[in-house]
């Protein structure tokens, strides 16, 4: 179990930010959230990786346009997380993500996301300055941004019956980004990998996480 620090962003904004695993770790991850807010199962999330050895910083990035967001999975749920989404500006948000990186300065860092936070785990690579690795799982904007250069090596994770990335764009991405490792689960829905969702599918998220693990553990050492 982890605990709660608040952190200063570049534009001086301050964001609190769930924190785990031990501090004088070599190698971090920076957990990013889905539009559901930093609730539990991102705490959860952080707590895995902390448990394998990182320190781990996962940033309330919602806490621009409200602190303390944690919504559940429901469709009022859904609407109140695209809403506090559409108030950022993705200049924001890569911001309050590199506060989050600044924390765990000297540390080989990996950046993983998942839903809004896949997307944003792509920016890591490509915008962000920190990361030496980058895993994102079922990140609908990055079709919509797959033409920027990575900076890092990326893996990403679908689902291939995900309603709102749809294998086309799967296919798009690829073909932009072919040094990108991606990897399709036959049947998965959107949200596989949170035990907490209906669409939930453990199979193919023990697959991706140990995935995900492995990948963190070659590039970051």
């Amino acid at each position: 179990m982890g605990n709660t620090i608040n952190l200063t962003a570049a534009d001086g904004h301050t964001l609190s930010a769930y924190v785990a695993g031990p501090a004088n770790a070599t190698r971090g991850i920076v957990v990013i959230q889905e539009i559901f807010g930093v609730n539990h199962h991102m705490r959860d999330m952080a707590d895995r990786f902390a448990a394998l050895g990182y320190a781990v910083v996962t940033p309330a990035l919602f806490d621009r346009a409200e602190r303390g967001v944690e919504l559940g999975y429901t469709p009022d749920d859904i609407a109140k997380g695209r809403d506090y989404r559409m108030k950022l500006t993705d200049a924001q948000v890569m911001a309050d993500v590199e506060a989050a990186a600044k924390h765990l300065a000297g540390k080989k860092l990996g950046i993983v996301g998942y839903c809004f936070g896949g997307t944003v785990a792509w920016w890591g690579s490509t915008r962000g300055k920190s990361f030496a690795a980058a895993s994102c799982w079922y990140g609908g904007g990055i079709a919509g941004t797959k033409d920027e250069s990575m900076s890092c090596p990326v893996q990403m994770h679908f689902g291939e019956k995900d309603g709102s990335i749809p294998m086309t764009d799967v296919d798009a991405i690829r073909a932009a980004q072919p040094k990108a490792e991606s990897h399709v689960y036959m049947g998965a829905q959107h949200g596989f990998g949170c035990d907490e969702r209906g669409s939930y599918s453990k199979p193919d998220y023990d697959l991706a996480q140990q995935r995900t693990v492995e990948f963190f553990a070659k590039h970051l050492g």
